[in-house]
């Protein structure tokens, strides 16, 4: 296994992962400092490795429209009917029976049997302005509770990117929690106080969080994997391109995106792929049954596969937080030495945050 380590030294980390239990005497939260912030992360490599294994995230909302008389088309919208927060007043999502915590939302991770995870990240963002204004000295922190365990503090151990623009204002935090999902394996992890703020604006409230777990099975094929993170407006196309990746012909992969404020029915973005340098075919654009061609970002998240991974709740319109799996199968037939993913927006005020790739290396 290989880590990048250029990427950690630009991005000057300032802290690590406490997991230490959250409460202290009389049940309130210890004190942190708040996260050094920059208004713009350009998206770099945070992990990369050649191993026997693959990759798998969990991923939930943290905050959707408020049930009542006031909406009553709110339960059709959390079951996939189309609508954008910017139409709705949106209210946390608790799931939860802890009053410390104001949101709280659960998603499985399913390694395989057998596998070891050797790294895992949690990423987590939001909205801070709707109809409340959120402080972001939170920014940089959440809880966290593996199957079956109580909330940990976990701090955002490199820059929070953190930025006023097209009416919000928009973070997205993250922090290396390996040694957690090592320890804890497959099942519900938990995530709570995502730093998000609820009601109604034309900007709309989202967030939510996304964990990412690469492990390794000696079972499985030898693959690439990578994982990417920043944090950008998508005001213009965004290219990520992952060189020295040598893969066969008819190679199987999948890629994971994490991205913020993507309305359902309004098209005008799309996801492709190109391979190696010197591949003259159109990229091939990423799209399934929950991804529209020209709608990637449609508030969904999705996976390959009959039996997706649990999440509480399930709603299948997350309403601004998009987290997607992609089978790169067809995309990947010619084989190369480089992937180049190329997401565009013409009409959504998006944000990106992640990438990641498990890719065949033979």
């Amino acid at each position: 296994m290989r880590h990048s380590l250029r990427p950690l030294l630009r991005r000057a980390t300032v802290g690590a992962l406490a997991l230490a239990t959250m409460w202290a005497p009389g049940g309130a939260l210890a004190a942190a400092p708040p996260s050094p912030e920059a208004g713009r992360l350009p998206f770099a490599e945070r992990f990369r490795a050649l191993q026997h294994g693959g990759m798998v995230r969990a991923a939930n909302t943290s905050i959707s429209c408020r049930a009542g008389t006031a909406q009553p088309s709110c339960p059709a919208v959390r079951d996939g009917r189309t609508a954008v927060n910017g139409d709705l007043d949106m209210f946390y999502v608790d799931v939860d029976t802890d009053p410390n915590t104001y949101n709280s939302s659960r998603a499985e991770v399913r390694l395989p049997e057998g596998a070891r995870a050797t790294y895992a990240r949690l990423y987590w963002g939001g909205n801070l302005r709707v109809g409340e204004q959120k402080p972001p000295k939170d920014n940089g922190r959440v809880l966290i509770a593996e199957p079956g365990g109580q909330y940990k503090e976990v701090l955002a151990d490199t820059l929070v990117g953190h930025r006023v623009a097209q009416g919000a204002d928009a973070f997205q935090a993250s922090a290396d929690v390996t040694k957690l999902v090592r320890e804890s394996g497959s099942g519900l992890y938990t995530v709570a106080q995502v730093n998000v703020a609820m009601g109604r604006s034309a900007a709309g409230s989202w967030g939510g969080w996304t964990l990412v777990v690469a492990y390794e099975k000696a079972a499985e094929p030898l693959r690439h994997l990578a994982l990417w993170d920043g944090f950008e407006t998508l005001a213009a196309a965004q290219e990520v391109r992952l060189r020295k990746l040598s893969f066969p012909k008819g190679a199987s992969g999948r890629a994971g995106l994490v991205a913020y404020d993507g309305d359902r029915g309004r098209t005008g973005d799309s996801l492709t792929l190109s391979t190696g340098a010197t591949d003259r075919r159109a990229p091939a654009t990423l799209t399934d049954a929950a991804n529209p061609r020209t709608d990637v970002l449609n508030s969904t998240i999705s996976e390959p596969g009959s039996t997706p991974s649990q999440r509480v709740p399930s709603y299948a319109n997350t309403l601004g937080y998009d987290s997607d799996v992609f089978d790169l199968g067809t995309a990947l037939r010619p084989g190369g030495d480089q992937l180049a993913f190329r997401l565009v927006s013409q009409r959504d005020a998006a944000w990106t945050g992640a990438l990641f790739v498990a890719v065949d290396a033979q």
